[in-house]
């Protein structure tokens, strides 16, 4: 078990790849042993991943060191600093590899199913876990460049999965926009990698972090890293290929797309305050997340509304509850100077933020899946097209209702005690904001509720009569979210005491992060 512990940040990375190489030669025998594999090896992963979380919660940082003789050295006997590839859990981003391993594990089983119908199975799995390589690679990595590589990986793989239903011409145009955006994005974040290497002669991230004078250069390489990386987690105004991809994925990736993007929000997160630390907060950058969470909870929240497509009105309110995070994560950088407003809610303002990135990626996740399961049983879309589906379809009805009203903030789910977290942490930076977001929730509930009703209620429809609930792979995948969305509404203060506090002070406490590394110099 200890080796397992040890060699787990390698793991995660290694499984799901070779799993990935792997899909295309085992589905030469078939369909079943496919299928065997593809669930072999996200069980598997996952189960590697929670491992390497609780390890971390448990005993502390997990870093790992490539090609060392013994897994902890980073600093070879003789060097002057990092010159290895270098991972680096610490709580932060054990609870992204904790949260990977769940959404992964029940992706993965809801997909054998969903997509049963699909030509190209074998492509499809191997894309979808090289995309779970890519969101594993961007939790624990601690090298800037290989920040990058990941990167890459989750937006070409994620592209291939937007554009995988080649039969409409839609989706095509829908990944190739993803792909072009993210390529793009990717290129300013290489110059900014750029920048700061020239200055400083490293890509660990620690190393950067001990060396960081904050000049000029650095100020152009932190825009450099906040705006690509702002497009990749959908924040206003860089929102608009949101609803396209996630609208046109099939429904399974569009929640495990939820969490690529979560993955880009966690880089930006790390990079400001592990990375710059202070040496930003202290000319306000926190303020603009600030600016772009509220524009992004506005502006989602509103085209919601008037969406007629499932899946793009769940798109939007995704856009909608990125926007909560940033400006939670905002008003914690914003006072993260102060050490008398970061101690009163500064830090409930990052607990609010990461809390809520947890549980929207959770109650998300399951209202794709929900609504894949609407599609998949009645082969509709259009919110005008459906209704009284919940006399067929009660268990996908409950999982539907529990993730809107998650979604919404409405006590006991999990979407109520992150977002009163916020609430009562921005309100204390400036009473006008938390008055926004509460509008927004308002206006989140009146939404969802239409949606709820418009295909679930109302009376029944003769072309759904032999509609029948989706089968007990499926249905899985959405309990276990469920389940998740409401222990943790009822749990939630104990779940904050074990996993987000740490995790706030893995981020507040710059030198912890860099003592990690180069503690040993």
């Amino acid at each position: 078990m200890n080796w397992i512990i040890e060699h787990s940040p390698a793991l995660v990375i290694a499984l799901p790849l070779a799993t990935a190489f792997i899909c295309p030669l085992v589905s030469r025998l078939g369909a079943a042993p496919r299928n065997v594999w593809v669930l072999f090896g996200g069980l598997l992963t996952a189960l590697i991943g929670i491992v390497a979380a609780l390890a971390v919660f448990n005993s502390g940082p997990l870093v790992y060191a490539f090609g060392a003789a013994e897994a902890g050295m980073t600093v070879p006997d003789g060097a002057a600093m990092p010159i290895r590839i270098i991972f680096n859990i610490d709580a932060m981003g054990a609870v992204m590899v904790l949260l990977t391993s769940i959404i992964g594990l029940a992706v993965t089983v809801f997909a054998i199913t969903s997509e049963e119908k699909r030509s190209g199975l074998d492509g499809f799995f191997a894309l979808f876990f090289l995309l779970l390589t890519g969101v594993y690679g961007l939790s624990c990595t601690g090298d800037l460049f290989n920040f990058f590589v990941f990167l890459e990986i989750t937006g070409l793989a994620g592209a291939a999965l937007v554009g995988f239903p080649v039969e409409k011409g839609k989706a095509t145009e829908a990944g190739f926009k993803y792909a072009l955006l993210s390529t793009t994005a990717g290129l300013f974040l290489l110059f900014g990698i750029g920048i700061l290497y020239g200055q400083y002669g490293a890509l660990n991230m620690s190393m950067i972090a001990e060396r960081m004078q904050y000049t000029r250069l650095d100020k152009i390489a932190l825009v450099l890293f906040v705006i690509p990386l702002a497009l990749k987690c959908g924040a206003v105004p860089m929102h608009f290929w949101k609803p396209d991809a996630y609208g046109r994925a099939p429904a399974s990736m569009s929640a495990f797309l939820v969490l690529s993007s979560q993955a880009c929000l966690y880089g930006m997160v790390r990079i400001l305050f592990s990375v710059y630390g202070l040496s930003a907060a202290t000319v306000g950058f926190g303020w603009i997340l600030v600016i772009l969470g509220t524009l992004s909870m506005g502006v989602g929240v509103c085209m919601a509304l008037v969406q007629k497509d499932l899946k793009r009105f769940i798109a939007y309110l995704a856009v909608a509850q990125t926007g909560y995070m940033l400006l939670a994560f905002g008003t914690g950088y914003a006072v993260l100077g102060d050490p008398d407003a970061l101690a009163a809610f500064g830090k409930t303002a990052i607990a609010g933020g990461i809390f809520h990135l947890v549980n929207d990626t959770l109650y998300k996740g399951l209202i794709f899946l929900a609504a894949g399961a609407v599609i998949f049983a009645t082969g509709k879309k259009k919110i005008d097209e459906l209704g009284g589906l919940g006399r067929h379809m009660k268990v996908t009805m409950v999982c539907f209702g529990i993730a809107a009203l998650a979604t919404a903030g409405i006590p006991p789910f999990n979407g109520f005690a992150s977002k009163l977290m916020i609430y009562q942490s921005v309100f204390l930076l400036n009473p006008f904001l938390a008055v926004i977001a509460m509008v927004c929730s308002v206006l989140t509930l009146a939404s969802v509720a239409k949606i709820f009703h418009g295909v679930f209620m109302g009376p029944a429809r003769k072309a759904f009569a032999d509609v029948k609930e989706v089968p007990a792979t499926m249905t899985f995948s959405m309990i276990l979210l469920s389940v998740l969305c409401v222990v943790l509404g009822l749990f939630a203060g104990t779940f904050v005491e074990q996993f987000i506090n740490p995790a706030v002070t893995a981020l507040v406490e710059q030198s912890g992060y860099i003592g990690t590394v180069l503690g040993g110099m």
